[in-house]
């Protein structure tokens, strides 16, 4: 994990499925956890949605709020 990775996760929308256009941070943990029993993505997607679950899991979802107010790196 980088820090990029952290702000990715408040700004890049989910792309599809039926939370689509949410942004991953604000993905409910159960679909999160779905992902985990079913097989998260490949790629960058299912690198977020795993580091999200670890987040979301562990109760850390509030240090991500500090980001939420940053804009993204260009």
């Amino acid at each position: 994990m980088n820090p990029e990775d952290l702000q990715r996760l408040v700004t890049l929308p989910m792309p599809f499925g039926k939370h689509k256009g949410t942004v991953i941070a604000d993905l409910p943990g159960n679909y999160l956890a779905w992902f985990a029993r079913e097989g998260f993505p490949k790629g960058e997607i299912g690198r977020l949605l795993a580091l999200m679950l670890e987040i979301d899991h562990n109760g850390l979802k509030p240090l991500l709020a500090p980001l939420r107010n940053k804009e993204a790196p260009r």
